[in-house]
This record gives C-alpha cells, structure tokens and sequence, in this order.
C-alpha cells in the first residue's frame, strides 16, 4: 500500500505543525465544574519531544519495548508517541492487568521502563522494580505512594530530566524511522491459555488510518470521548486515527463513569462496545415500563417514525414530506432526550467486540444514533468490516474494509489478508505458525459472506460447544441474548459433551435488591436472595422467555444463580471482560455438576 506518510511519530509531527494551538488532547472533569488539563497540538508536540529525550537519556534504543501500565489520559498517549519517537516498541498492560500478569508480560517482553498511572498500577508493579529486567518506574500521579524506591521517577521530573543534548540523536531516530519499525505488542486476553503479544509495526498502523478514511468520514472539528482502555487494539487505533485526522481526544480514567462523562464531552464520535449500548437500552426500555400509559403509547410511535426514516435511508430512498413532519414531531418530543443520553451530538459510533443483538442495534439507529457495528481483531490492527453509512445489513457486521481481502477456509472460518494484518506472536513461533495459510490470518471465528461483500458473524470456532447428542451451540451467542435483560449482570453457558445446556447467571445485584425490596421478600445476604424460591422463579421464567426464540437444544435448562460476579482478580474474566470459560468450569464445578444431577 502506497503510504504517503509511513511512520505515526513522524505523522504527529507534521499534525503539530498543522494545528498549532488547537486542542487535541483533555482530560473528562473528575467532577463537575472541577478544572480540566488539556493540551494543544504544539504543547503535545513539545512533552511528547522531551518525553523522547528522557527516554534517549534512559538509553533506549530502537527496538527496545517500554511499557505504560495505566488507565486513560493525556499522558497515556504522550508516553505512547515519545516511545514511537525513539523507535520503540509500546507495550501496554490493561490497567486492571493483576501482578501476575503484569509479571508475565513485563518479563517476557524484557521491559526495562514502564510509565505508571496511579497506585493500584504502581503497587502491582513495584514488586518488578530492580528484577530481572525492569528497572524504572515513571509516574503519571504525582500522589502515588513510591515509598522511597529506587529505580522510580515522576512523569514532570522525567521531562525535566530530558538533556538537550540527545537532540541530534533524537533527529537521527527520526531520520532513520522506517515503516517496518515495529511500533506495539498488544497482548491478547488469553481467555483459553497465556496472552501472546500480537506485532503491529508502522505500516500496520498508518495503512489503518488511510483505510479507514474510505470508510468514515471523520474531520478536525470531531470531538472523540475516549473511555475503553487504550490498551486494547480498539482504542488506541481509533485513538491514533483521531489524532491523524486532527480531531479533539478526551480521556476518561473510569470507563463505569462513561454515561456522566457523555453529558460533560458532548462528543461528536466515541468507539464503543456491545455491553456499553445494551445497558443504556435496558434502562430507557425499564423506565419506559414504568411510564403511564399515554407515554408509552408517544415512545413507541416516535420510535416506530424513527425507524420508518432510517429504513429509507438506509436503503437510500426518498423520506417524503409526511414522514418528515412526522419525524420532526417524533424528535421533538421523544427522540432529542435518547439522542440526549449520548449527549446530543453524536454523529456515529464504532462499535465491535462482541455479539450486538440486532434488536438493540435497530433501535438506535430509529432514534437517530448511527452505530457502526464491526468486526476486527488485535491481529489485523482492529477493523476488518463496518456498516457503512446506508446501505447496511441489520443481522450483518459490514462490509469489508477497503484494501482488506476477506474469504472462508474450512469450517467457514473467516481468513483475512491485507497490510494491517500483524507480522506474528512475539517469541512465539509455533503460535504463529498455527495462525497463518500462507499470507491468509486464520481468525478463529466462522462466517459468510454474501455476494454483496457483506461479513456475517455465526460463532467463535473454539468456543463453539457439541452436546452428548451431536448438537453444536454457540455459548457467546446464548450469553449475548440471556445478557440482555437489565436484570443480568454476567452469564457463562455449558454444555460441551453433555446432553443438554447449563448457565452459571450472576443478576444485577441493584435492580434485584431492589425488585426484592418491592415485592416484600427478606433477605440477609446476597446468597440468601439467589437462593430464594420466587427469586429463582422470577429468573426461571425471565431466561425461559429471553430464549424462546432459540432452538431447543440450545436454549438453557438449567441454571444456578450466583452471589457474586466473575472477577479479574480471580482471573475468571479477562481485562476486556471476556469470559475464562475453563477457569470459571474448573471453579464451579461442583455447582455445575449438581446442575445435571
């Protein structure tokens, strides 16, 4: 691919001397009216160069792996460029990362300087410090209590140790900047053995911004609310992109504080996940129920209305004058104030990760919220598919990116080639190997693609399960549906070599106290309230009805409701909250067991 610009901190540079005293990068108010750090393109151009010089002064040398164990803000990204800067390698470890983890990458990456975010991230860490590679701590909090280790810096002493006189090293590393430079290992979640650090160069990255251009449209005057953890491949690339088309960043440090942060950013775009738009549809559907009867009739007709404009937009055909009054009434007294949960401005919203009912993303289309549900992987530099902006296929993940090539191999597993496919697993050969037909990305998970180009999901090959009676079940499917209701918090199904479906279901905890509450039940404890007959029934009865439309044999029979929720702590979720299926069958398994009793 042709790539009129090849290297992302040379990219930065040339975005400085673009937009000057425009912002690109600020903080999300701790609080309301609390004072905000933000940061124009020069002043980000002149902490990520010095940035770059402490690192030279740390004796980094290109290829070296640096690592940032931190949650969302400016510096993340800053820490990030400078290392790029120096032609490092970025690591990131997801700031819920547990010590165990953070020890398994920092070691296998040989990482010898991590930049920290606050004190859960440093008290994980500090046990490294002074080991068998790591040797410098660099604090993004000022506050975090270092007690008096060696080896351990604060982020503003860090920039004030920059010596000026690795300048001309610092030119020459970006002279010397190729597209083949490898810029990141992005671990995966490891949800059925150790996370592998996927490799994006250069050229991984910057073939990304291009392709996406012929697929968003997205300008300098956007406004992005960055709330996933950029250690994943899907915000920091999206993150990356924002700052390539010099679009305004926003960090957010707590990703529960998202609908908050919504209100105060008022953005224009935000990438976003499944479980993000499913709990905002549960809500507004809760509080609806609860409506008189004339409101609710209003709610459904705006959103019938909505639905009847997208649908002819979508198929690209003229609205007509009377849907259009119709519409304007329907946004006027319905659809502004759900529009409004996003803040009001939004003009769409990447979204991937997981299995998005197709009844939620309708939904938000009618009320006038563009969700570009997708398809991607840490392994092809996140998209591989998108809706576009009409013309989309509801049930669908898109149509394929420009410049990706997209087929089906045995299984109907999905294969991908193209320049943002990565170039391996770090210091793992075998595993590499095992991925790859050729020049073709085996990516584990099964589909089709119609003749239209457009990428349907049907199941994660290695999740997928096979009953004692020969019937195969897609687990994150069934998860996705049971899942939706406001009621269930987390969900693991069963059933693999056995004659019928279980589910390990963890409620929502508020909303079941508080249905208990109404309905008079007593209770001490939460395992008091799980174990309750009518609290089982309510639940019976609501996953009887959540599945019907599944066939039998893949619908839950049984159940066991749990006290509390899966944790990373207890390494039963991974930190992008996938399910560690073994782990958590290992754990409960006596629960299980009783359940096919």
């Amino acid at each position: 691919m042709n790539l009129p610009e090849h290297h992302l901190a040379l990219m930065i540079r040339n975005r400085v001397k673009k937009y000057g005293d425009k912002i690109a990068l600020q903080e999300v108010a701790a609080a309301p009216g609390a004072p905000v750090k933000s940061y124009t393109w020069n002043e980000l151009g002149r902490q990520t160069a010095r940035a770059s010089l402490a690192l030279l002064g740390y004796g980094v040398k290109p290829g070296d792996r640096v690592g940032i164990f931190s949650q969302n803000m400016p510096q993340w990204t800053i820490a990030d460029i400078a290392i790029l800067g120096v032609r490092g390698v970025s690591v990131p470890l997801y700031a819920t990362h547990t010590a165990e983890y953070a020890e398994y990458i920092v070691d296998e990456a040989d990482i010898s300087l991590v930049f920290v975010g606050e004190q859960q991230q440093f008290d994980n860490i500090a046990p490294l410090i002074g080991g068998k590679s790591l040797k410098t701590a660099v604090l993004f909090d000022e506050t975090i209590d270092a007690k008096g280790m060696p080896g351990v810096v604060s982020f503003s002493q860090f920039l004030e140790e920059a010596g000026d006189g690795y300048r001309d090293e610092l030119l020459n590393r970006y002279s010397g900047a190729k597209k083949e430079d490898l810029a990141t290992l992005i671990y995966t979640s490891g949800t059925t053995g150790k996370p592998k650090g996927v490799m994006l160069d250069h050229e991984n990255l910057m073939s990304a911004m291009y392709m996406h251009d012929g697929k968003l449209n997205v300008t300098d005057q956007d406004i992005s609310l960055a709330f996933l953890p950029l250690s994943h491949v899907f915000e920091r690339a999206w993150t990356f992109y924002m700052l390539f088309r010099g679009a305004e960043v926003h960090y957010l440090k707590n990703p529960k504080e998202a609908v908050n942060a919504l209100q105060s950013v008022r953005p224009t775009l935000m990438c976003t996940v499944p479980r993000l738009l499913e709990k905002i549809y549960e809500g507004v559907h809760t509080k609806i129920g609860k409506a008189p009867a004339l409101q609710k009739k209003l709610f459904r007709w705006a959103v019938r209305t909505g639905a009847k404009r997208m649908e002819r937009k979508r198929l690209r055909k003229p609205i007509g004058a009377a849907l259009k009054v119709k519409y304007q009434i329907a946004e006027k007294l319905v659809l502004r104030r759900l529009q409004g949960i996003f803040g009001g401005r939004i003009r769409f919203m990447p979204c991937a990760g997981s299995p998005l009912l197709t009844e939620i993303n309708r939904f938000f289309h009618s009320v006038g919220v563009h969700i570009k549900y997708g398809y991607g992987l840490s392994e092809t530099t996140a998209t591989v598919s998108a809706f576009d902006d009409d013309g989309f296929v509801f049930g669908s993940i898109g149509t394929i990116i420009k410049g990706i090539e997209v087929k089906t191999g045995k299984d109907n597993e999905i294969l991908v080639k193209g320049p943002t496919v990565m170039k391996g697993y770090y210091k793992k050969p075998e595993e590499t190997e095992a991925v790859f037909e050729g020049e073709w990305f085996r990516t584990g998970d099964a589909g089709t693609i119609d003749e239209n180009g457009v990428l349907y999901f049907n199941e994660r090959i290695k999740e997928l399960m096979k009953t004692s009676v020969g019937k195969y079940i897609s687990p994150q499917l069934v998860e996705s549906i049971i899942s939706s209701d406001q009621f269930i918090d987390q969900i693991a199904v069963f059933g693999d070599n056995r004659k019928f479906v279980t589910a390990l279901v963890v409620p929502s905890f508020e909303s079941l106290e508080a249905y208990a509450k109404s309905k008079g039940i007593d209770f001490t404890s939460m395992d008091d309230l799980v174990n309750h007959s009518s609290i089982v029934q309510f639940f019976r009865e609501k996953i009887e009805k959540l599945q019907h439309k599944l066939p039998s044999y893949e619908q839950v029979k049984r159940f066991k409701l749990l006290p509390r929720n899966f944790s990373m702590e207890k390494n039963e979720i991974t930190p992008t909250l996938k399910l560690r299926r073994n782990v958590i069958e290992k754990r409960y398994k006596d629960e299980i067991e009783k359940m096919y009793d």
